[in-house]
């Protein structure tokens, strides 16, 4: 299967979607410019595929930081531990950092790659699907601060991304369904045709059938690859990728990270927002349920916890990276596949909504 490409001019990179790709030299080696690479994985992605990364990467010297897994290592902890390898090893500036597994472990990865000599390269290796369609693609690294998602961080885009959909295989039920959470959030934000594709096939994808989720994670890549090539420092169109986001970071936030999966949080403030535009009459109600429906029946949250207080909501959304001169601003739908970035909405209609869109409700959502 042909790569996509991000085109950002002489930074531009491919983006491999497909089966079997983790262990395949080919793909490693025209990024690697020195002989010094470390892989940067968890404890469970390590057991399954670090081997598989080390022959792949053939005779260089290869050293590897594992770490814990989960939120509670998207810290500067764990960005100083990576470097302090880096370090130790005297890896100079021809090194590369390969970043194999989730969300955070190409966070943290990418971010300490940022940081390193002012910068090295990287390559994503994500084994999520949650990775593989999002937080792998477009140079957005960092770690969380106590008061806030990914407060701290930096723009460095990889050099390469290799999305093996034969890795989603292993994924937990709960990890599934948390990816597909940001598949639908490209449909309701860029692409009604794709949403349309995702209702009649989440069965399927539920399921697990490899080329229905081929299909879904090169979509969502393609989506991912033309805003960044539009908008590669989120000044404009790309913030639109943040739908459901400055709820779903409150969410994160207000209930300690990883208590909620990242994705979880990400639909129950697509359908939060989904709930919002409806208030306003910015889209038909029908078009909100479709939104709605879809993330129920994907056994995920289709609103926020009970525990979080409407001042809660609106105390943690103020710190949101969107936010301008204490201002909220939102990603909300005009119908499927259509939003806008905005401050213009109503905040009666916001009180609303954090009001109605709450619940008594515990992870994992589904039966």
């Amino acid at each position: 299967m042909q790569p996509l490409v991000v085109d950002l001019g002489d930074r531009a990179y491919p983006i491999h979607v497909g089966s079997d790709l983790i262990g395949r030299s080919d793909l490693y080696a025209p990024h690697l410019a020195g002989l010094q690479v470390l892989v940067v994985t968890d404890a469970t992605v390590a057991d399954l595929h670090l081997d598989r990364v080390r022959r792949a990467l053939g005779n260089r010297e290869v050293a590897s930081v594992v770490l814990a897994g989960g939120e509670a290592d998207k810290t500067l902890d764990a960005v100083s531990r990576i470097v302090d390898v880096l370090v130790e090893r005297r890896f100079n500036r021809s090194a590369a950092v390969v970043a194999l597994g989730g969300g955070v472990v190409g966070d943290v990865a990418g971010f300490a790659a940022a940081v390193y000599q002012r910068g090295i390269r990287y390559i994503q290796v994500p084994t999520t699907l949650l990775a593989q369609v999002d937080s792998s693609v477009g140079g957005k690294t960092g770690v969380n601060h106590p008061r806030g998602k990914n407060l701290v961080g930096a723009f460095h885009q990889p050099v390469c991304v290799i999305a093996d959909t034969g890795a989603l295989a292993t994924l937990s039920e709960r990890e599934l369904r948390a990816g597909l959470a940001e598949v639908i959030k490209y449909g309701v934000l860029w692409d009604a045709e794709f949403f349309d594709w995702i209702e009649a096939n989440l069965d399927g994808l539920l399921a697990r059938d490899e080329g229905l989720l081929a299909r879904s994670v090169r979509r969502s890549c393609e989506i991912k690859a033309e805003v960044v090539s539009q908008d590669e420092r989120e000044a404009g169109v790309r913030a639109r990728l943040n739908l459901g986001h400055t709820f779903g970071h409150a969410i994160e936030a207000g209930m300690e990270y990883g208590h909620w999966l990242h994705g979880e949080a990400v639909a129950a403030g697509t359908c939060m927002a989904a709930d919002l535009a409806a208030r306003m009459n910015w889209i038909s109600a029908a078009d909100a349920d479709r939104v709605q429906g879809l993330i129920r029946r994907a056994g995920l949250p289709d609103r926020g916890p009970a525990a979080l207080s409407p001042d809660d909501f609106l105390r943690l959304m103020a710190r949101d990276k969107k936010a301008v001169d204490g201002g909220i601003r939102l990603v909300l739908p005009r119908a499927i596949g259509d939003t806008v970035l905005t401050g213009d909405f109503d905040p009666r209609a916001l009180a609303g909504t954090l009001e109605a869109c709450r619940a008594d409700i515990e992870p994992p959502f589904f039966d």
